[in-house]
C-alpha cells in the first residue's frame, strides 16, 4: 500500500513562492541599478567592446560605472560557475541575480550577517571579503553620484 499523501496547501503554496522568480523592484536602487549594469556588461562582453562608456552614460558617473565593473569582475572570480543573467529588458531576476541583488542590497545597509547569510553555502568563505568590499565600494559611489 502506499502511504503517499498530497502536499497541503501551505506547502503547495511555498513550492509555488520558490518556484516564481523574484522581480528585479523587489530589489534596493543600489542593488537595482547593479543589476542592470550586470546585464549591460554581459551584453557588451558577447559583444567583445568596452561596456564603460554606456555604462558612465546609463549610470551617470564614471566612478560608479568603474566600480560596477570591478564589482561585476569579482564576482565573475568568486563565483563557482559562469554567472546567468537575465535579459535587460526583464523584469524578472535569474537565481544568480537575486543572490547578488541581496548580497548588494545587504551591503548597501551595512548588514555584514545578511551579506554573508545571502552568500553562505555558495562561495567560499575566503572570497566573500572581496565581494563585501567590492559592494561597499559601489554603494559608497553611488551615494557620492547623488
Amino acid at each position: 500500500m502506499s502511504r503517499h499523501h498530497p502536499p497541503s496547501a501551505t506547502i503547495q503554496n511555498i513550492i509555488a513562492s520558490l518556484a516564481a522568480p523574484p522581480r528585479l523592484q523587489t530589489l534596493g536602487p543600489i542593488a537595482g541599478r547593479f543589476i542592470h549594469a550586470l546585464r549591460l556588461i554581459a551584453l557588451h562582453e558577447r559583444m567583445g567592446r568596452d561596456p564603460v562608456p554606456e555604462l558612465a552614460a546609463r549610470l551617470g558617473s564614471v566612478e560608479v560605472a568603474a566600480r560596477a565593473l570591478i564589482l561585476a569582475q569579482t564576482i565573475s572570480a568568486s563565483w563557482p560557475e559562469n554567472i546567468h543573467v537575465s535579459r535587460f529588458c526583464c523584469g524578472l531576476l535569474s537565481h544568480d541575480e537575486a543572490t547578488i541583488g541581496a548580497f548588494v542590497d545587504a551591503a548597501a545597509q551595512g548588514e555584514r550577517a545578511t551579506f554573508e547569510a545571502a552568500l553562505s553555502g555558495l562561495i567560499r568563505t575566503d572570497r566573500t571579503h572581496r565581494l563585501w568590499e567590492g559592494a561597499l565600494a559601489l554603494a559608497a559611489a553611488e551615494l557620492r553620484a547623488v
